[in-house]
């Protein structure tokens, strides 16, 4: 059996703030005893950029990946030079995110992946053996979340925006027989929501002259970057929720209920190289000859056969 390195937080989620402790053990199963010259731990932790070609021009495109922003970037010695004996040994650590001597040290963004913005921090040990044998390694994500000492004191009540959804407010062609006929689609919705909380509203189809097919519920992140003098904006899905399947009665009120995806959503963040912000869309698509023959159409364009409304969504973390 080789020697394997296994990298083991204490919390099963993962999930630290950067005045706590990140604490684990570092987990090495030897066949024989083997010598090493010092195990460290290296933490990193960064916000990585990427302009797309199909966000920005051919130009903003040729930049690719900018220079990431360095968060965390520290080394730490844990074991200094000495020996494994064969079988499995277990080395505890405890480091503290936040080192209290930087006092100018980058702020702890929570950690987000998205489609051009990713923020991500990592764990790394190494266990050095010199020239004639290669270093063995392994590297561990854990998810930082804002400190309590930043976050707002009071608990936020959900901001309820009222919406109406009708021919008259689209901006994309529709059916004719939308058009003509008519449709009425009411309700309110969150655009202010905690993000341990499901975002919430209600909807009530009032009228309509074509049969629904389905009414979903889009989560939207806006990602944008500063390129020179430009910012580079990309809005892509996060998730849908289908909160109706097929025609519903009228005048029925239907509860809307999304849970917020972890790692696929953050605060919503006003950096000054970056923002990251997040929008609702409700929409609405009926029943239709043309619905029929596009059933894998984009669900970010709009279509004949769709209806739609798309809200700002501030999303916040509270203690």
């Amino acid at each position: 059996m080789s020697t394997k390195i296994e990298l083991s937080l204490s919390r099963p989620n993962r999930i630290y703030r950067p005045s706590e402790p990140l604490e684990g053990k570092i987990v090495v199963k030897s066949a024989s005893s083997i010598s090493h010259y010092g195990i460290r731990i290296a933490l990193n932790g960064s916000v990585t950029l990427q302009v797309r070609g199909g966000s920005a021009g051919v130009i903003e495109s040729l930049y690719g990946v900018l220079k990431p922003i360095t968060i965390l970037n520290r080394i730490i010695e844990i074991k200094p030079s000495g020996k494994f004996v064969s079988g499995t040994t277990e080395i505890p650590f405890s480091i503290t995110l936040r080192n209290p001597k930087e006092e100018d040290s980058e702020r702890f963004y929570e950690t987000f992946h998205g489609t051009d913005i990713s923020i991500q921090y990592l764990a790394t040990v190494e266990i050095m053996r010199g020239y004639l044998h290669k270093s063995l390694s392994a590297t561990v994500e854990f998810i930082v979340e804002s400190d309590k000492a930043d976050l707002l004191n009071q608990p936020v009540s959900p901001e309820m925006v009222i919406f109406y959804i009708t021919q008259d407010t689209q901006r994309h062609p529709i059916l004719p027989e939308l058009k003509s006929g008519g449709f009425r689609i009411t309700g309110r919705i969150s655009t202010q929501c905690p993000m341990l909380e499901p975002l919430g509203g209600e909807l009530t189809v009032e009228a309509s002259a074509l049969p629904i097919c389905s009414i979903d519920i889009h989560l939207l992140r806006v990602e944008s970057i500063l390129l020179g003098e430009r910012i580079i904006t990309e809005t892509s899905l996060v998730q849908t929720t289908q909160i109706a399947d097929g025609d519903i009665f009228r005048n029925m009120t239907v509860p809307i209920y999304v849970i917020l995806p972890r790692l696929l959503t953050c605060p919503t963040v006003l950096a000054g190289p970056f923002s990251i912000e997040f929008k609702v869309a409700i929409v609405i698509s009926f029943q239709s000859e043309l619905s029929r023959l596009h059933p894998k159409s984009d669900p970010l364009t709009p279509r004949l056969w769709m209806a739609m409304e798309t809200l700002p969504l501030e999303l916040v973390r509270t203690r």
